[in-house]
């Protein structure tokens, strides 16, 4: 069985097949999926059943792993999950509960650390448990969105900073961290146009964790982020993955959006679990999470 990378759509994202990971993955099938991330910066491996181990195993071949920040109320050591069983009783959560609360902020487009000093390079997510309804998740190419811009607007973005910060992020949206939450966490400063080390190309960080730019008014500043917000996420820079039991998708947190969709978490369970992959060195992330 040889691997296969078929485009999903003429922007981005790729779906995955003739690879199975259930015994890890050869040197020469790696190649080619690391290839086709750097490409395609979205990447759907269907049918990949997982178990924790693994998923932890197969995700250090893109990287160190990040460990989940330590505010989250659902997060638990490399995974972050986002579900609404409870991980000791298996029970639903409640709707009010606090750790459902911290979730609201995934519904909006987002690219997962930034508001850290080390980017992360990826996310991979496995569908453990999914709805009968609802639940898909959105994707949109900030690759896209830079490479639409005019060359003399990319001139003008290139040299700006732009502050991430997740307390900031998560407050916009009704959620307040406590006090000890606070204290792990601090915000970062990225520049706002990436350029690929590998492909060369460039993209925008952006999303509801970019707070502001640096040295800029605060109302320009606002204005600027929601217009490349509004240009990365029209309709032909986006794609909707709907999911399907033991779905693997594995994202550039450089080069795109993400965000979730509703479901009924009353009546529906869902679980997933992601992993996040550092693009600094083992011993960079350790000194970095050594001070949060």
């Amino acid at each position: 069985m040889s691997i296969c990378v078929t485009p999903i759509t003429e922007v981005f994202g790729a779906t995955v097949t003739g690879i199975d990971l259930s015994n890890g993955i050869g040197v020469a099938d790696l190649a080619t999926l690391i290839d086709a991330f750097e490409q395609h910066s979205v990447l759907v491996l269907p049918n990949q059943p997982m178990t924790d181990e693994r998923q932890v195993e197969f995700s250090r071949n893109f990287g160190p792993l990040e460990h989940t920040v330590r505010s989250n109320p659902a997060g638990d050591s490399f995974f972050a999950r986002q579900s609404n069983i409870d991980i000791n009783s298996g029970e639903v959560i409640p709707p009010d509960d606090r750790r459902m609360a911290y979730q609201e902020g995934n519904y909006r487009w987002h690219t997962d650390s930034t508001f850290k000093p080390i980017l992360s390079r990826c996310s991979i997510f496995s569908a453990r448990e999914i709805p009968a309804q609802g639940g898909a998740t959105e994707f949109a190419s900030t690759r896209a969105g830079y490479e639409q811009l005019s060359a003399a607007r990319q001139q003008v973005l290139e040299g700006l900073v732009v502050e991430h910060d997740l307390i900031a992020s998560r407050k916009r949206y009704g959620f307040e961290f406590n006090e000890r939450e606070k204290s792990n966490m601090s915000a970062a400063r990225h520049r706002l146009v990436f350029t690929n080390p590998i492909t060369t190309r460039r993209s925008l960080l952006i999303g509801s964790h970019a707070f502001r730019i640096v040295d800029m008014p605060e109302e320009q500043s606002r204005a600027l982020l929601d217009e490349l917000l509004e240009l990365s996420t029209q309709a032909q820079n986006c794609h909707r993955h709907e999911w399907r039991e033991h779905d693997i998708v594995i994202w550039d947190n450089r080069a795109a959006l993400h965000r979730a969709t509703p479901y009924d978490g009353t009546r529906y369970r869902r679980l997933m679990q992601r992993t996040t992959v550092s693009s600094g060195t083992a011993a960079e992330l350790q000194a970095m999470e050594a001070q949060q």
